[in-house]
């Protein structure tokens, strides 16, 4: 039976994918102390302390590390920069080189977030990235220290992601109890993505030799306050979704980081692999609300 050591566990991926592969594979599932606390069987990991990683994957010897740990705080990482880079950065590259030293395939989930989005057309995997925000440099930064310490990778970039967890799905919904209407951007688009969806893109690749860097998104692409719609709509609420700018969103909320306005990525190395095309996102928030 096949070992896959799985970071951020308890995360949205990290559940849909332990539900994807059942009892096909065993799990050394770890993440961050605290957290892995209320997982049985769990290990806490910084995956920033290579002695750490290094001394887990040495005794563990998994045949496939999964990263999906990250801190995706995107605004969080404007103002604790060092922080997201240790997690974001310098952890797969700890994850690379210890699956380098037994031979380990390494999956490596990255974001849509290392592209600016000022082009409204889709990015494909071979546009040069160029992060505007703290995140999308350090999840980056991590990419290069995937293909630098790494001999056997898969990298997929994703976009929206919502499962089980906190995701702006929950988001809206836990707003629609207190609140009669919502304000919610309209000039940012991108693909929601499932997790389950996206757990499934990674069970079909892990077992095969195509590595390399793959954008897994679901098909077609929406705004924010379309997408609060639809979720209003799924769950029968009668919460209102008002449309703003995000410079209106900037003006109610200085803090916040730049976001890409066209945050679109075209799976073109999974069609040019002959791999099955992900599910268009409304089939996908549909199936989500009816499981």
């Amino acid at each position: 039976m096949r070992k896959i050591l799985l970071t951020g566990c308890s995360g949205q991926l990290g559940h849909a994918l332990q539900a994807e592969y059942g009892d096909e594979v065993k799990f050394i599932l770890t993440d961050m102390a605290g957290v892995i606390d209320n997982v049985p069987g769990g290990i806490a990991l910084d995956i920033s302390d290579a002695a750490q990683v290094h001394d887990l994957v040495m005794s563990e010897r998994p045949d496939v590390i999964i990263n999906c740990a990250a801190i995706t705080n995107v605004d969080g990482c404007e103002t604790n920069y060092d922080a997201a880079y240790r997690v974001n950065a310098l952890g797969p590259r700890n994850l690379a080189a210890s699956a380098n030293d037994i031979n380990a395939k390494l999956i490596h989930i990255s974001t849509d977030y290392v592209f600016s989005g000022t082009d409204p057309n889709p990015m494909t995997e071979s546009e040069i990235p160029d992060p505007i925000s703290a995140y999308g440099q350090s999840k980056l930064a991590g990419e290069q220290y995937v293909r630098q310490f790494s001999n056997r990778w898969f990298m997929l970039r994703t976009a929206w992601l919502y499962g089980e967890g906190k995701n702006f799905v929950q988001t809206m919904l836990r707003l629609s109890e207190t609140h009669d209407e919502v304000s919610v951007v309209n000039d940012q688009f991108g693909s929601p993505t499932s997790a389950v969806e996206l757990a499934r893109v990674i069970h079909r690749l892990e077992p095969t030799t195509c590595y390399g860097l793959y954008h897994a998104t679901c098909e077609g692409q929406v705004c924010w306050a379309d997408f609060a719609m639809k979720i209003f709509e799924l769950a029968g609420k009668s919460t209102r979704v008002i449309p703003i700018s995000s410079m209106e969103y900037k003006k109610r909320n200085p803090e916040s980081a730049a976001r890409p306005p066209f945050s679109i990525l075209e799976n073109e190395m999974l069609r040019m692999n002959g791999f099955p095309p992900m599910q268009d996102w409304e089939a996908a928030i549909v199936e989500y609300f009816s499981r």
